[in-house]
């Protein structure tokens, strides 16, 4: 349903390597989206194409830096983009500790990872931030974990889950505080073992664990609306992506009321309404907005120090 104003944008990521989100080369991922017009955005590239002699395939991030005059280049790209763009950087072990603390102490939900379930969220951080101090048991901790709530190719319950106690107990030895402690304290083996169950049966209440993508998407999505205004979304190809999937984000977001705090009830969108009016999926290699947003998130994987407080945030809604 689309009710009032709405923002069109265009997005991708890099960093996506799958469930290997501990084994990586990338250890962030970024989400870029971009509110330019098709024609703007094949101006862009045009101009990059011209003025800066890029050819189409150095239109990759890593060619992109690479290339002759890279610098003024990206200065210019960003100069573009100003007020017309917005980057989500994931941390892929804080992301873990997000899901430990989200999917194995509450109720799995939709809202897991985003600003919607921000209760949790110091609960988490104080965890990855202790637990970094604790060396190899801290790998192995967040190694049993993925290996637990792994959708494919997983070993037998019993033996992941007895995997994942015997890390936690280790961790838990190093004393990490109080905080830290708490979280490793409140994990249940009984309630461990009925959430990967849930997994098992294919429960789609159950997000996938290990999928940054959908999270990132609601951040992106709470980002643009600023409560005021919908956001239809434009996407790159990505199999996460899936309808049912997308329907419960959208009704996880229409629920929830981080999205308009602040925001005078007058200019708000009314209550209920989604801030996802839709999303459409392509084929980057189809549509120059979703290039434009590709090469915006490459960029900002290999250079996370170009994500300033412009970027974080994208041009605020109109009052209403």
């Amino acid at each position: 349903m689309v009710v009032g104003a709405v923002v069109e944008i265009a997005c991708d990521e890099s960093g996506f390597s799958g469930t290997n989100l501990l084994h990586s080369t990338a250890p962030v991922i970024t989400h870029a989206s971009v509110d330019l017009a098709v024609d703007e955005a094949v101006a862009l590239i045009t101009a990059l194409r011209s003025g800066f002699r890029f050819a189409p395939q150095e239109l990759k991030s890593g060619r992109f830096l690479r290339g002759s005059g890279a610098q003024e280049a990206l200065e210019w790209f960003l100069a573009a983009l100003a007020g017309r763009a917005h980057v989500h950087l994931i941390d892929k072990e804080f992301f873990l500790v997000t899901r430990i603390v989200d999917f194995l102490l509450t109720e799995p939900s939709y809202a897991a990872g985003t600003r919607l379930a921000r209760e949790h969220h110091p609960a988490a951080l104080a965890l990855h931030e202790a637990g970094r101090s604790a060396g190899g048991e801290w790998g192995a901790f967040l190694s049993a974990f993925v290996d637990l709530v792994r959708m494919k190719r997983r070993l037998p319950v019993d033996q992941t889950v007895q995997r994942f106690f015997q890390a936690r107990d280790a961790l838990r030895r190093h004393g990490l505080g109080t905080v830290a402690d708490a979280v490793l304290d409140g994990l249940s083996p009984s309630y461990v073992r009925a959430v990967v169950a849930r997994l098992d049966v294919d429960d789609r209440t159950v997000p996938p664990p290990l999928e940054p993508l959908l999270p990132a998407l609601a951040e992106t999505v709470l980002s643009w609306s600023g409560g005021r205004r919908q956001v239809l979304v434009t996407h790159d190809e990505q199999s996460a992506l899936t309808a049912d999937r997308l329907t419960r984000l959208q009704r996880v977001l229409a629920d929830g009321d981080a999205s308009t705090a602040g925001v005078n009830r007058a200019g708000a969108l009314p209550n209920g309404v989604s801030p996802l009016a839709g999303l459409v999926v392509v084929d980057s290699r189809d549509d120059p907005r979703v290039q434009v947003a590709d090469l915006l998130a490459g960029v900002a994987r290999r250079m996370p120090g170009i994500i300033d407080d412009a970027l974080r945030q994208p041009p605020a809604a109109p009052p209403g």
